[in-house]
């Protein structure tokens, strides 16, 4: 009996999910004037405000191309900050229209909690970060150390895969809010930290010694990183998935913010020229519900997606993440947009 009353009672929810995605996200936005973006609390280079409340970062300028392409304008963006514990609720309640929150795309997450996943923004995987002073080379080198990790997290469950699968020991140390973690690593609660390798490079900065830190080599998962939406509006789904495509197929073309101008009133090329809105008889944008100028207001407005990548977490940054497998399909990485015709 028990049994029967909790599927009806999940069933019940998600048919609520779904009747609100429904309720066509992008006239709801529209109404509203504004994209509500779920973001992390503070992660440098993706997410994280300012002293004054501005939010920049990779996961932001992907909300602001968004409000691009619908409004012709990235400042109409707000946030919902969240920690790994309630990003989803965020998400599934209606507190934001999509989440671009360093979150891996898995099957339970795509089916179970009721969301879409399409697009991989960044392509990621797990590691270890230790101090220099632990004189470890290897994750094979961990076993019975005490290991800090966020709750609610797939890392979480990753960390213990690893160790059952090498039969190594380990002492979870385990916190709900990502400062709380950071600070027990600061403070030595704990030997190691593991989180996505990206997440390890924007905390190594956070520490009072960054270089006294260091991220062991070792991968240990897949962590395909994406916005997510709500099922059930395949319209709003596609204009998010589009988006990182527009941006990707920029970076493909050449086109970026600053020379986006010259090229849409100079090139013959009909799949730039169709790209751009400018090709006749082009419906690109209006079979989005948006206008065929959407992706030159996206690269007007954030550049391409190697602009991003390198604005917010490249080589020039103080993460100083390398492009590897976010490089595009034709230096051999994985980044690549289906055609835009």
């Amino acid at each position: 009996m028990k049994k029967t009353l909790l599927s009806a009672a999940i069933g019940a929810a998600v048919l609520g999910f779904a009747s609100a995605a429904s309720a066509a996200t992008l006239d709801t936005v529209k109404s509203k004037g504004f994209v509500q973006c779920v973001v992390n609390t503070g992660l440098a280079g993706f997410a994280a405000p300012d002293a004054s409340g501005n939010w920049s970062g990779f996961d932001v300028d992907y909300c602001k191309a968004v409000a691009a392409a619908i409004f012709n304008d990235a400042t109409k963006t707000k946030y919902t900050p969240t920690t790994s514990q309630t990003r989803f609720t965020a998400l599934q309640s209606g507190e934001g229209d999509v989440l671009f929150r360093n979150t891996t795309w898995t099957i339970n997450r795509d089916t179970a909690l009721g969301f879409n996943f399409r697009t991989v923004n960044y392509y990621d995987g797990q590691g270890f970060m230790v101090p220099k002073s632990l004189n470890v080379k290897s994750a094979l080198e961990l076993s019975g150390a005490a290991v800090c990790v966020q709750s609610g997290t797939t890392t979480e469950l990753n960390l213990a895969d690893f160790f059952k699968a090498n039969k190594l020991e380990y002492k979870p140390v385990v916190y709900e809010k990502l400062p709380e973690v950071n600070q027990a690593y600061q403070e030595g609660r704990c030997d190691v930290y593991t989180t996505d390798q990206s997440g390890l490079y924007s905390l190594r900065l956070s520490l009072s010694n960054p270089d006294e830190h260091i991220i062991l080599p070792e991968i240990i998962s897949k962590e395909p990183l994406g916005p997510a939406v709500r099922q059930g509006d395949d319209q709003w789904f596609d204009i998010v998935s589009w988006t990182h495509y527009a941006l990707v197929q920029a970076e493909e073309f050449g086109i970026t913010k600053a020379n986006v101008d010259d090229i849409r009133k100079s090139s013959t090329n009909p799949d730039v020229r169709r790209f751009l809105g400018i090709e006749k008889d082009t419906k690109i944008g209006t079979d989005l519900g948006l206008t065929n100028d959407w992706a030159y207001n996206i690269i007007k407005a954030v550049g391409n997606y190697g602009e991003v990548f390198e604005r917010n977490i490249g080589q020039n940054t103080p993460l100083k993440i390398q492009r590897g497998l976010n490089a595009l399909w034709t230096k051999g990485g994985l980044q690549y947009a289906p055609p835009v015709r």
